[in-house]
């Protein structure tokens, strides 16, 4: 493999992280804050949060996109707690969706419909018809549709592009002893977690293993632990969007990790157990597109059934590594209903200006009324007070 090839790797593993960027945020932008509403209207019916959390994680195609959302709710006083859990669970199931439509391109056959099916078949009509909207379509609307379908395309194009590009290395030795290296558990989770969180993202993290396994030297023993790392690994982002938030927004972020961290080493004790007993006979089977979309799904979906009956045990947990303080339980709803977080979604970041205001002249209105009560009975401490309340209304909510 020449310098050629690496850099038509490189660039195709590039082209698949913007397209899917771009495929994102035209889903988040068509949505127009409808998913977001739905989530902050969201039942505390955990069936309902862990399913609801699939259905906006397939829509915007991101697992991460999804709990950072979730963490800006929390932090906020929007969403409780215990109403999180199940929508990071569920966003773990669907952000699966992702590496099932990059399993089409593994579909053989001459078959007219097998053909159509194929992404190098209908990819190349999409990124038409998007360009088209997005150059002479003025609806916004329909412009974001159009970077949907562009962003769709050039997600597939950089996929087919890296599987040409790796291709020639089934028949490169070194190649293929680098990959048989991560069927040791413990070098193909840390593989998984470490690719993961430097591109942020398990969907693009499953798409390259995909990619890898059309040369057909990854085997199961290989894909299984890097599965199990990649969730461990998407857990960076929403750890890192969680700095600066308060205790709750950051007991949200905790649970995303916890969630993949108990599935990794439970899973992983559970099967190799098993498999020392046992001994599997698919261990060696060669891992398709497909079967990658398959194993990915079983793992996450077999995870959550786990966890899903302990989300109360799940809340208690991180209250636990997580506690409050006595500062931490004062009155401070009203302050943090600005999140920044939420100027990527317009209508709830309008909808949280508005009650943070309503806070802001509700809390004016008691420190002036306190005020006028000084001019009969006045005190260091009253006044004292009155001016500790004053500092949040006047200083905090225009920073």
């Amino acid at each position: 493999m020449d310098i050629f090839s690496v850099l038509t790797m490189v660039g195709g593993l590039a082209l698949f992280l913007y397209g899917m960027q771009v495929m994102g945020d035209g889903l988040a932008k068509v949505s127009g804050g409808k998913l977001e509403r739905i989530l902050e209207n969201l039942t505390s019916n955990p069936i309902k949060a862990v399913l609801l959390g699939a259905g906006v994680t397939a829509v915007i195609q991101s697992s991460s996109a999804t709990t950072v959302m979730v963490v800006g709710f929390v932090n906020s006083g929007i969403m409780k707690l215990n109403q999180a859990v199940g929508i990071i669970m569920g966003a773990n199931i669907g952000t699966t969706v992702t590496s099932w439509i990059l399993s089409l391109s593994g579909l053989q056959g001459d078959n007219v419909f097998v053909k159509l099916c194929k992404p190098s078949s209908f990819s190349p009509l999409l990124a038409v018809i998007g360009v088209i909207f997005l150059l002479f379509i003025k609806d916004e609307k329909k412009k974001d549709i159009g970077a949907i379908m562009v962003g769709f395309a050039v997600l597939m194009f950089g996929m087919e592009t890296m599987s040409d590009a790796v291709k020639p290395l089934a028949n490169v030795p070194e190649f293929t002893g680098i990959l048989t290296a991560f069927s040791n558990p413990v070098l193909g989770m840390i593989a998984g977690a470490v690719l993961t969180a430097i591109i942020q993202s398990s969907s693009a993290s499953v798409g390259i293993l995909q990619a890898l396994s059309i040369t057909g030297s990854i085997t199961f023993a290989a894909a299984l632990p890097i599965t199990m790392g990649i969730g461990v690994g998407a857990a960076c982002p929403v750890l890192l969007s969680s700095i600066g938030t308060n205790k709750n927004g950051k007991r949200t972020a905790l649970i995303y990790l916890l969630n993949d961290l108990f599935g990794m080493i439970f899973w992983s004790i559970v099967f190799y157990s098993i498999n020392a007993v046992v001994h599997f006979t698919f261990m060696d089977e060669v891992m398709t597109p497909f079967r990658t979309a398959l194993l990915n799904s079983v793992f996450r979906i077999l995870t959550i059934l786990v966890l899903a009956p302990f989300i109360s045990k799940i809340e208690k947990l991180v209250f636990i590594l997580i506690k409050d303080t006595e500062e931490d339980n004062e009155e401070q709803a009203d302050f943090d209903l600005l999140e920044e977080r939420f100027l990527n979604y317009p209508p709830l970041a309008i909808s949280q200006s508005q009650l943070a205001v309503n806070g802001m002249a509700k809390n004016a209105r008691k420190n002036i009324m306190r005020a006028f009560a000084l001019l009969s009975d006045f005190s260091d401490s009253k006044f004292n007070k009155i001016q500790e309340k004053e500092n949040p209304v006047s200083y905090t909510h225009l920073t």
